[in-house]
């Protein structure tokens, strides 16, 4: 018997699947569904570029942010495109970031070039060397190194030294020939989260290195869930709800070795947040498809209307419909600098002309606050549905 076993009995890399609940069951299959509909929407370029850099910069802000890094979600973003210099007394909190960006490239590469993921101790190894990279580190912490003393947090004593190395080996093992029914092989994503969850709990039992290892943690979940399919934005999903819920994920961590190692109320937790991230991220895409349907719309009314007036009051509809808030009358010049060109020369007379032209197209209403595109218009094109 090794030492382990005597007070960590739980740590057995098994999962009985008929404990899960039906809801958690029902989750998980919105999981796999909103991940299959996230991947197969198409995007412009510049709303995938945005998203995917948003959600990066909310990820790694994430892993970083709950070991302790105080830069903004708006720093790490300028970090991420190479825009924030920080003070030599701050430098490295920017280098925490820089090495999470490094490692989460490198994992997507890999990713996308092999199409599948097997995981094995060197690959956890570097995400650690990588994760404590040119960081001032206690003494005896060597990055990417196994730890040769004895570590706890909080409460929790972590397992013996000499045993992480071959519990490494065991999990890399189990996730390897992670067990799926084969009546649910067409949910490859909702078990890979599964999967990517407890990888997770895994790691921050054995707690195998002197430092890093709850980043390292959430880069073995990046890793898994990249390798089943999810969308690149969206496996950084659970470390920004480890982050957004940062009490609530350390009392669940506490209670699952506690509790003797039952892991499905840390996996419940972990499941809602993520698919409650990508409710998130869809929304983001709608808005995306509600923009374009509208501005094929507005295209669609102008059309054979090429004369220079006519050019005018589609650019004025399409700048309008950018504008967060309606525009009072006094600054409608002033939204947009092609707008503000077309009546550089016009009279006030012209832009009440156009906007009533506009008005009676149905494109545009007058509000209390002012003028604002009617986008909703599009929306009667949604199919019929008792809300």
């Amino acid at each position: 018997m090794r030492k382990y076993e005597q007070i960590h009995s739980w740590i057995n890399f098994t999962l009985d699947l008929r404990r899960l609940n039906p809801r958690l069951w029902m989750v998980l299959g919105e999981v796999q569904s909103k991940c299959e509909h996230i991947a197969g929407v198409p995007l412009r370029r510049e709303t995938a570029d945005v998203l995917y850099r948003l959600y990066l910069a909310k990820g790694v802000l994430g892993t970083t942010a709950i070991e302790g890094n105080t830069l903004s979600e708006e720093e790490v973003l300028n970090r991420i495109q190479g825009k924030l210099k920080l003070p030599p007394s701050k430098e490295y909190l920017g280098q925490e970031i820089d090495n999470i960006v490094e490692v989460c490239n490198q994992i997507t590469e890999r990713v996308l070039k092999d199409r599948a993921v097997t995981l094995t101790v060197e690959d956890i190894k570097n995400f650690n060397r990588t994760v404590l990279k040119n960081l001032s580190l206690d003494e005896g912490v060597v990055p990417g190194e196994i730890r040769m003393h004895s570590v706890g947090v909080a409460r929790y004593r972590a397992v013996p030294a000499e045993d992480c190395e071959f519990l490494l080996e065991k999990l890399c093992a189990w996730l390897n020939d992670f067990p799926i029914p084969e009546h649910y092989a067409h949910y490859p994503i909702a078990f890979g989260l599964i999967k990517a969850i407890l990888a997770h709990i895994y790691l921050a039992w054995i707690h195998p290195f002197g430092d890093g290892n709850g980043r390292t943690a959430r880069l073995i979940e990046f890793t898994l869930l990249l390798g089943v399919g999810v969308p690149s934005a969206a496996a950084h999903l659970l470390s920004n709800h480890y982050n957004q819920t940062r009490q609530e994920y350390y009392r669940q961590l506490d209670q699952a070795s506690r509790s003797g190692g039952d892991l499905l109320p840390f996996m419940e937790y972990a499941v809602q947040g993520f698919v409650d991230g990508l409710k998130e991220q869809l929304k983001h895409i709608r808005d995306q498809q509600w923009d374009v349907t509208w501005q094929n719309y507005v295209h669609e009314q102008f059309k054979d209307k090429n004369s220079a007036a006519d050019v005018r009051r589609r650019h004025l509809v399409l700048d309008l419909s950018r504008t967060k808030d309606p525009v009072p009358l006094p600054k409608i010049r002033q939204i947009s600098p092609r707008i503000a060109e077309s009546y550089a020369n016009k009279t006030a007379k012209t832009i009440t002309r156009d906007i009533n032209i506009l008005t009676s197209m149905g494109l545009v209403k007058w509000t209390l606050e002012g003028l604002r595109a009617k986008r909703e218009i599009v929306l009667a094109f949604l199919p019929g549905r008792v809300e």
